[in-house]
């Protein structure tokens, strides 16, 4: 059975928001979902309460208290808490998704680790579990399954503030214990009440398991554990392996001493002892079964010089149960045989929980049943691999193998596996088909050819090949038709990424140049060799006889090649003297003149010095923004007076 298409919440789109992609893994109290946040375009784990609590009033009030108190719980070794929500009947909670493997994947992998590994856990885990006591949060429910280890070495911890959530439902009546039984303290069996001081005792629990393999007690049933954890003192981790470090022994003793008075008073305390005990503890050799090689989180695989595997717990639930039962000692646990006990104290047995104890006996069969018709298997991570060899890893796990249509990529190289359907690290069931979707590689497509286009033509065709309009500028350019694309950048035929904008060089045609001030026969001969036809217009005007004194079009004006140009000047009747006589009240005599100079084709850089030397001042004027004079006025060998300024042209 394809569990993924089973489940009605895989493609929906939650919220208006999260669109759930798939089912990662299913827990006692929760199903968690790979999804994507289509608002913000990111990758979460969403994981949704089962409807059991979701229909409960009281717990989705206190689900939605705790949440937004473990949002504002912002530490590195803590899973982020995006949101939380409801849509219809699902209740949900949007957090980071961390890809890798939790702590007990790695526990089933290699079995105990060294002392030093051990504390290099741990010692982030009690970092985040001491940033959560500091803001008066408890966890309640710290065990393996709830350690994340990423696929980059980090240490995450998950699911703060969901056991007291649950405590808020109606499943629960007082007299209930709720947690896993494996790492639950006395005082959450014996009262249910939890402080910072449990969690601590559920951390040395787990250093117990690290470093052993195992937890401390077992027993036939949840209760019978529960009993030890009351009654019973935690052995030494050395008493099982001999090699592990005393002070491994006395940090476990004291954060899991059954009085809670005596255990470190928070996990910063403990964190300070095991930073302490990470410092004096010796680089100790490997153990018979390891490499002796430094622990790193993304191990997958037992390693393969071990002979035989310790003992690893079973997945432990989270427990809701009644705490009355774990008071009196299950049989067979603690002091004298049952027959015995009987014989003095006039056993009676009580029947209520000889029919629980049944109960629970059938229902652990029902459920080994049920597993074992239904196997499941973790999907491998097939990205980045050629299709063959991803068809063959998936076949080899037992899967069906589907190749989807190509998808271009940027990053993934062609004919490797750009992802996969169910995606990577999720638990299907064996035998279910696993869609593959090969990388066709990035995408690229060419500059189409442009030229002589107009700008609308050219948005077009750029669009037709998956292209988009860049910026647009004009260069004057005789020789196109004004609006007419001369040029693009990226060039023509360059093959780029699809989207990419292509910036447009439009021909602005002839750009009237600016000719007032120039002599009639320069201007004519100039506007001439620009392709422009040039009509002369003389009117009676108080300025110098034979200067431009207005022109037509405007300057600066976009035109066409051959375009009519009016030039209007000064009657060219009289000479200069005439002009400056009536237009100056000074006398000749009283005037210095001086021979202007010739400085057509020079720079202008000396061709101003030189005019300012001889007293001149100087104007430039652009007609090509070339470097050298093109005209001057006054003209060459012209008297004009000292201070007289004179235009050059370039």
């Amino acid at each position: 059975m394809d569990t993924t298409i089973a489940d009605p919440l895989v493609g929906r789109l939650l919220d208006g928001r999260y669109r759930i992609e798939s089912r990662i893994a299913r827990g006692g109290m929760a199903t968690v979902y790979l999804a994507l946040d289509i608002r913000l375009d990111r990758t979460v784990a969403l994981k949704v309460m089962h409807s059991s609590l979701a229909e409960d009033p009281a717990f989705v009030r206190r689900f939605i208290g705790e949440a937004k108190s473990v949002a504002s719980l912002s530490h590195p070794n803590v899973v982020h808490v995006f949101d939380q929500g409801t849509d219809g009947d699902v209740v949900y909670l949007s957090m980071e998704y961390v890809p890798g493997k939790t702590l007990r994947d790695v526990l089933r992998a290699r079995g105990r680790l060294p002392a030093r590994e051990a504390l290099e856990i741990m010692i982030p885990v009690l970092a985040a579990l001491g940033a959560a006591h500091q803001q008066g949060m408890v966890h309640r429910d710290m065990k393996p399954e709830n350690v994340l280890l990423t696929d980059d070495g980090r240490v995450k911890v998950v699911d703060f503030g969901l056991a007291r959530a649950i405590e808020a439902t109606n499943q629960t009546r007082t007299g209930m214990m709720i947690g896993t039984i494996g790492y639950m303290s006395p005082e959450q069996v014996t009262t249910g009440g939890a402080d910072v001081r449990s969690d601590v005792y559920a951390a040395g629990i787990m250093l117990f398991e690290l470093v052993t393999g195992r937890q401390p007690y077992d027993g036939e049933t949840p209760m019978s554990v529960a009993y030890r954890h009351v009654h019973d003192t935690v052995p030494p981790p050395s008493s099982l392996i001999p090699e592990v470090p005393p002070l491994i022994d006395t940090l476990v003793a004291q954060a899991t001493a059954r009085d809670p008075q005596d255990r470190p008073a928070d996990a910063s305390a403990m964190l300070v002892a095991a930073v302490d005990a990470h410092r004096m503890v010796p680089r100790e050799s490997s153990p018979p079964y390891s490499t002796g090689q430094h622990f790193m989180p993304n191990a997958s695989q037992p390693h393969p010089q071990q002979p035989s595997q310790p003992k690893v717990a079973a997945p432990n639930p989270t427990l809701v149960a009644p705490r009355a039962e774990v008071l009196t000692a299950p049989a067979g646990q603690g002091g004298e045989p049952p027959a015995h006990r009987r014989a003095r104290s006039g056993f009676r047995p009580n029947w209520f929980l000889v029919t629980l104890a049944a109960l629970m006996v059938v229902a652990v069969g029902l459920t080994g049943w049920y597993f074992a018709q239904n196997k499941y298997a973790i999907v491998p991570d097939l990205v980045g691999r050629s299709i063959a060899v991803a068809k063959s890893e998936a076949a080899k796990n037992g899967f069906v193998v589907k190749v989807a249509q190509g998808q271009y990529d940027e990053k993934m190289e062609e004919g490797k596996v750009l992802s996969t359907d169910p995606a990577s690290k999720t638990e299907v069931e064996i035998g279910q088909t696993i869609t593959i979707v090969p990388s066709l590689g990035a995408k690229r497509v060419t500059v189409p050819n442009l030229e002589g286009l107009d700008q609308n033509s050219a948005a077009v065709k750029l669009a037709e090949q998956g292209l988009k309009v860049g910026k647009v500028t004009k260069v004057a350019n005789p020789k196109v038709q004004r609006g007419l694309v001369t040029q693009t950048r990226p060039s023509i035929g360059d093959s780029v990424k699809e989207g990419t904008r292509v910036n447009l060089v439009l021909s602005a045609g002839l750009v009237m140049p600016d000719v007032s001030g120039m002599s009639k026969d320069e201007a004519a001969q100039f506007l001439t060799e620009q392709g422009f036809q040039v009509q002369v217009n003389e009117v009676d005007d108080d300025a110098e006889p034979c200067q431009v004194i207005s022109q037509n079009p405007r300057p600066k004006a976009e035109v066409d090649p051959g375009t009519m140009t009016s030039v209007t000047v000064s009657r060219c009747g009289g000479g200069w003297m005439d002009w400056f006589g009536k237009n100056n009240s000074q006398a000749e005599d009283q005037t210095e003149f001086r021979i202007v100079p010739n400085v057509v084709f020079k720079s202008v850089r000396d061709a101003t010095t030189e005019l300012q030397q001889q007293g001149y001042r100087v104007r430039v004027r652009n007609l090509t923004n070339g470097e050298q004079v093109r005209f001057q006025r006054p003209l060459a060998g012209e008297e004009r007076p000292a201070n007289t300024t004179v235009t050059i042209w370039r």
